[in-house]
């Protein structure tokens, strides 16, 4: 336990430093192009991104510099997170060069996405790592080939829902520390090895400090940066542990950000009205005149209940 609140500690001292560091340059570099149909955020305009870019290698060197013994898993999943912060920040860099929020192409981030999850899932099969676990049992069941399939939907289902979800201040940041909290513990009670669980645990320590400058009124957005390579790091730690479906119970969030958008594009080709007010869900309850702090708050308490519940059975 020792090393794991070492490399938390760590990862939020390196976290909050680098984005002290970096906010000078993204304010020079231009901020974020607020779409206008959001009337409530015309006042975030010009607001720094990219934040991604100070997290995210805090807590990759943190983990790196105090995992022993990892194994190859612990590796695929700095190298997934990586190639998911690398799209991200070609995205939001094209958003800046072009000065609208239009980065890459819808098609351009699937393919990108379909090909991390057909390397990732294959990786499992491979190697053998094709037992899935059962949320709130001990049980398991060797599942073969069929890891493939699932491991792609998986991914393309968690890295699009944490995305989806990064559009209040501080909401997909704390949602995904409270996440990646609780999976690191559900992977230590499993006996997971330090590898992934302290990635996990280093995720929350750089989460943590960016809330910092995150949080209502944020100082900086966190971009496809940040909530690309979380949901490649969600994903990666949960089926390369066999805890995919660990991720609709504690990413319960994530997937209802998903589900409003589906249900409402569905919703509105078939009849011409909408369901919700606005899509994502939280822009829902936003204009139902909840707070962003409010609606963040209440992500982070669905989360961690989510997660209290997943973890009862182990004890």
């Amino acid at each position: 336990m020792q090393l794991y609140l070492s490399a938390a500690l760590a990862a939020f001292a390196l976290s909050f430093v680098l984005c002290l560091v970096l906010l000078p340059p993204l304010r020079r570099m231009g901020g974020q192009h607020i779409l206008s149909y959001v009337r409530e955020h015309e006042s975030k305009e010009g607001t720094p991104t990219m934040g991604g870019l100070a997290f995210i290698p805090a807590a990759v060197i943190a983990a790196v510099l105090f995992v022993r013994g990892a194994d190859k898993r612990f590796f695929v999943t700095l190298v997934v997170g990586a190639g998911y912060l690398i799209v991200g920040f070609l995205d939001d860099l094209l958003k800046r060069h072009r000065g609208n929020n239009l980065g890459l192409r819808a098609y351009q981030k699937i393919l990108f996405q379909f090909g991390v999850a057909l390397l990732a899932s294959l990786y499992c099969c491979l190697e053998g790592l094709t037992v899935l676990r059962i949320p709130f049992t001990r049980l398991a069941f060797d599942i073969g080939w069929w890891m493939l399939p699932l491991g792609i939907l998986v991914f393309v289902a968690t890295v699009n829902g944490v995305n989806l979800t990064d559009g209040l201040d501080g909401l997909a940041g704390g949602t995904s520390a409270l996440f990646f909290l609780f999976l690191s513990l559900l992977l230590m009670a499993q006996g997971e090895g330090e590898g992934l669980a302290a990635m996990c645990i280093c995720l929350v320590g750089a989460l943590a400090a960016f809330l910092v400058f995150n949080t209502n009124r944020a100082a900086v957005f966190m971009g496809d940066t940040g909530s690309l390579s979380l949901g490649g790091f969600a994903s990666s730690a949960a089926l390369l542990s066999g805890n995919a479906l660990v991720i609709p119970v504690l990413g319960i969030m994530f997937v209802l950000s998903c589900i409003s958008v589906i249900l409402q594009v569905i919703y509105y080709k078939k009849t011409g009205r909408r369901i919700f007010l606005m899509a994502p869900l939280h822009h829902h309850f936003q204009k139902k005149g909840y707070s962003e702090a409010k609606i963040a708050y209440c992500y982070a308490l669905v989360t961690a209940l989510a997660g209290i519940f997943l973890l009862l059975p182990l004890v």
